[in-house]
């Protein structure tokens, strides 16, 4: 059984980039453009965005994690196969929980295997998440991991990922 593609990846090309504190915005015209380009008129929904933690450019804090091939990637193929079965159900667990809201694997053969994006507060506990993956224990994974900022969006992802798929790679 081939195990591929874990979960949607999805990173806005509209996200905002955080803008300096200290700049203020411009002035805007009073104008039916300036008018329309409002968020209640772009559909803001303000339930939402408090339901998903959102600041007032719709994004959030989480943490980032790359994962790495480790020092013990080279395993036997059944041991391989084993073990990545074992890797998915902590992915699936995670994302279960709530707390892992991005996974998915790198198309290509580099020591960079794939990500993770976690919504925790802190690294401590992303670091602390990724201590429970199978991989990580036996070494054919490592984890880098790093605060990142972006679309509280992604916390829908999941459940969406859901409605689309027909096919679990845990079958």
């Amino acid at each position: 059984m081939k195990l591929g593609l874990v979960l949607a990846f999805l990173i806005p090309a509209c996200a905002a980039p955080r803008p300096a504190p200290s700049t203020p915005a411009p002035a805007s015209p009073a104008s039916p453009a300036a008018a329309s380009a409002s968020p209640a008129a772009a559909g803001y929904d303000e339930a939402l965005a408090t339901r998903l933690g959102g600041d007032d450019y719709g994004m959030a804090s989480y943490v980032l994690a790359i994962l790495k091939r480790g020092p013990r990637a080279d395993l036997a193929p059944e041991e391989a196969a084993r073990l990545q079965r074992a890797h998915l159900a902590n992915i699936f667990r995670l994302a279960d929980e709530g707390v892992l809201v991005i996974a998915g694997p790198f198309l290509d053969d580099g020591a960079m295997r794939g990500i993770y994006i976690f919504k925790v507060a802190t690294v401590e506990e992303a670091r602390a998440l990724t201590a429970t993956d199978p991989a990580i224990q036996a070494g054919s994974l490592e984890m880098e991991l790093h605060p990142w900022y972006g679309s509280a969006a992604l916390q829908e992802v999941n459940r969406l990922h859901r409605q689309i798929q027909r096919k679990s790679v845990l079958e």
